[in-house]
C-alpha cells in the first residue's frame, strides 16, 4: 500500500498526498488521506491552459460565491485535475480567499505533475496547485489519463450520496471528462456562456449544432445547462442536485 506524504507549498500550505498504483481500491486510498464518505461531490471540469484571460474574469464569481459557497455549506468534497491552470486554479483560489474548509482534492497523472522543489517530469508538465488540500497522482502522462480517475473518485467519496459535475469553458480533455461522468451516472451542468466545449453542449441541447460527441451526451438525459450570467440559477440547480438527488429540467438558462 502506497504511504502518504506532505507537498509543501512555497505559500506556505500543506497538501497530504499519496501515489496511486493502477487498480488501487479507491476506498482504502481515500481513508488513508483522511477523507471519509459518503458525502456529496463536485467535479469540476473544464478549461485549463488555454482558458484566457477575459473568462477568468468573467468566472471568477461563479467559484467564489457559487461553487466555492456550496461546497462549504454542504460540506462538500470538490474534485478536480489538481494542476495549476484554468478552472483548477480558480477552484483552489476560491476555497482560499473564502477561507473554506472544505476539500479541494487534485487528482493529477504522475507523469505531468511537477512538485514544488522537483524539475517537470515532461515538457508538458504544469505545477500542482498550492490552494489544493489533497492530491491522489495517478498512473499516466498524457492529459485526459486522469479523466477515468476523477470520476471513479468522485463516485467512492459519494457512496451513493448526489454528485455533480460542473462543465465549465474546456478542450478536448474536456469532452473525455464528461464522458466520464456519464459513466459513472453523474449529472452534468454545463455553465452557458463560458465558452468552448461548454458552450457547443448547449448548443446540442437546444438543437442548434450538431455534434456527435454532444449528441451522444444530451442523449444520457444527464446534462443540462445554466447561464453563466445567473449565478442564482446555478446555485438553485446545485443544490435541488447535490442536497436532494433530483434532477432540474434540461435547460435552465
Amino acid at each position: 500500500m502506497p504511504e502518504t506524504f506532505s507537498i509543501e507549498f512555497s505559500n506556505g500550505l500543506t497538501a497530504k498526498a499519496l501515489y496511486s498504483q493502477a487498480n488501487a481500491d479507491l476506498t482504502l486510498t481515500l481513508k488513508q488521506l483522511g477523507l471519509s464518505s459518503p458525502r456529496p461531490v463536485i467535479v469540476v471540469v473544464g478549461g485549463a491552459s488555454k482558458l484566457s484571460p477575459v473568462d477568468r474574469q468573467r468566472l471568477r464569481s461563479l467559484f467564489l460565491t457559487v461553487l466555492a459557497a456550496l461546497a462549504e455549506s454542504l460540506n462538500a468534497c470538490v474534485v478536480d485535475g489538481g494542476t495549476d491552470a484554468g478552472v483548477m486554479q480558480m477552484m483552489g483560489e476560491a476555497r482560499s480567499q473564502m477561507g473554506g474548509t472544505f476539500p479541494l482534492i487534485g487528482v493529477t497523472c504522475v507523469g505531468l505533475a511537477t512538485l514544488p522543489n522537483q524539475p517537470p517530469p515532461a515538457e508538458d508538465a504544469c505545477a500542482l496547485e498550492p490552494y489544493h488540500t489533497h492530491f491522489i497522482l495517478v498512473p499516466g502522462s498524457q492529459w485526459g489519463d486522469e479523466s477515468a480517475w476523477m470520476a471513479q473518485i468522485g463516485s467512492v467519496l459519494s457512496g451513493g450520496l448526489p454528485s455533480v459535475t460542473i462543465l465549465i469553458n474546456g478542450g478536448e480533455i474536456t469532452w473525455k471528462d464528461a464522458a466520464q461522468s456519464v459513466e459513472a451516472q453523474r449529472p452534468i451542468v454545463a455553465i452557458a456562456g463560458s465558452g468552448r466545449t461548454a458552450d457547443i453542449l448547449v448548443a446540442a441541447l437546444n438543437g442548434t449544432v450538431k455534434d456527435e460527441r454532444a449528441s451522444a451526451l444530451v442523449d444520457s438525459g444527464l446534462l443540462q445547462a445554466v447561464d453563466l450570467d445567473k449565478p442564482k440559477a446555478l446555485d438553485r440547480v446545485l443544490k435541488q442536485i447535490v442536497a436532494t438527488g433530483s434532477g432540474a429540467s434540461s435547460l435552465n438558462l
